[in-house]
C-alpha cells in the first residue's frame, strides 16, 4: 500500500516543471555545505514554492512525502542493532535512520531571510491539504516537530498594548479576537483604558507578527459575569483601587498559537 502511495505522489510531482525545479532545489539545498551559499539556495528554494499555484503546491507536498521521507530498511537495520545492543551509539544511529530528511530540509529553509513566516504560510496550506489527503499527516507532523521547537513559550517576548500602539497591531486584535467580539474601534478604546491591560505575545523571527493577545481587567473584586468588562458604554475606572486582576480573554493570530491556546 505505501509502496503504491510512493509511485503516485511521485508520479503526480513530476507532473509539474515548477515542481521538479524545486524539488531539485530541496535536494541541492540538503546536500550543500557551505553556510552563506546555504542561505541564498533557501532563498531561492522558498521563493520557487511561492511561485507555485495551489496545484502545484499539492504536488510538492506529495513529493515531499514520497522522496524526503526515511529509507525503510535503513530504519530497520538500525531499530534491530539497538534491540541487539541498546548502546548510545545504537539508539543515535536509529535516531538518525528514523528522522525524515525533509525535517532537515525544513531547517535549512529557515535559515533564509523570512524563513519562519514562510514556513508558517507553508504549513497553513498543508492543513488545507491534509484534510483530503490524510496521508500528509506525516509531513505536518514534521513540521509540528519543528515549530513547537522554534515556538517554545521560553522565546516569547510579550509587549503592552495600549492606545498608543501602531494601528497595523490594534487592527489586529480587532480582527483576531476569537473569545469576546470587539465591535469596531471604540470598543477597543474601551478595552484599553487605564483599568484595562492588554498584552501581546512576539517571536523574535516574527517581530511585526504577534502571535498571541492576552487581555485583562484591574477590578476591586471578582467579576460576576464577562457582560459587564465588555461594557464599551462603561466610564468606571478601578484602576486606582484594584485589588484583582480578572483576565478575560486571550486569542491566537498566527497558526502557531495553537501551541498554547489550543
Amino acid at each position: 500500500m505505501f509502496e503504491s502511495l510512493q509511485n503516485r505522489t511521485t508520479a503526480l510531482a513530476r507532473d509539474g516543471l515548477k515542481v521538479r525545479r524545486l524539488i531539485v532545489s530541496c535536494k541541492k539545498l540538503l546536500s550543500e555545505r557551505g553556510e552563506a551559499a546555504g542561505v541564498s539556495l533557501a532563498k531561492v528554494t522558498l521563493d520557487l514554492y511561492t511561485n507555485l499555484d495551489k496545484k502545484e503546491q499539492a504536488r510538492f507536498f506529495a513529493a515531499l512525502l514520497a522522496e524526503f521521507s526515511p529509507d525503510p530498511m535503513r530504519v530497520l537495520a538500525a531499530s534491530k542493532a539497538y534491540a541487539e545492543e541498546r548502546s548510545a551509539a545504537n539508539l543515535a544511529q536509529l535516531c538518525i535512520a528514523a528522522e525524515p530528511p525533509r525535517q532537515e530540509l525544513l531547517r535549512r529553509l529557515n535559515r533564509a531571510p523570512g524563513g519562519t513566516a514562510a514556513i508558517l504560510r507553508l504549513r497553513e496550506r498543508l492543513l488545507e491539504l491534509k484534510r483530503e489527503q490524510r496521508e500528509l499527516e506525516a509531513v505536518d507532523w514534521d513540521l509540528l516537530h519543528l515549530l513547537s521547537s522554534w515556538f517554545n513559550p521560553g522565546f516569547l517576548q510579550i509587549v503592552r498594548v495600549d492606545w498608543r500602539t501602531p494601528a497595523y497591531l490594534l487592527e489586529q486584535i480587532i480582527a483576531h479576537e476569537a473569545v469576546h467580539e470587539i465591535r469596531g474601534w471604540n470598543d477597543l478604546r474601551r478595552r484599553l483604558e487605564s483599568d484595562r491591560r492588554c498584552f501581546a505575545f512576539f517571536h523574535p523571527a516574527l517581530p511585526s507578527e504577534p502571535l498571541i493577545f492576552v487581555e485583562v481587567a484591574l477590578m476591586d473584586r471578582m467579576a460576576d459575569a464577562v457582560g459587564s468588562l465588555l461594557d464599551a458604554q462603561s466610564t468606571s475606572d478601578t484602576s486606582s483601587r484594584a485589588t484583582t486582576a480578572v483576565f478575560y480573554s486571550g486569542s491566537s493570530v498566527e497558526i502557531v498559537g495553537e501551541f498554547w491556546l489550543g
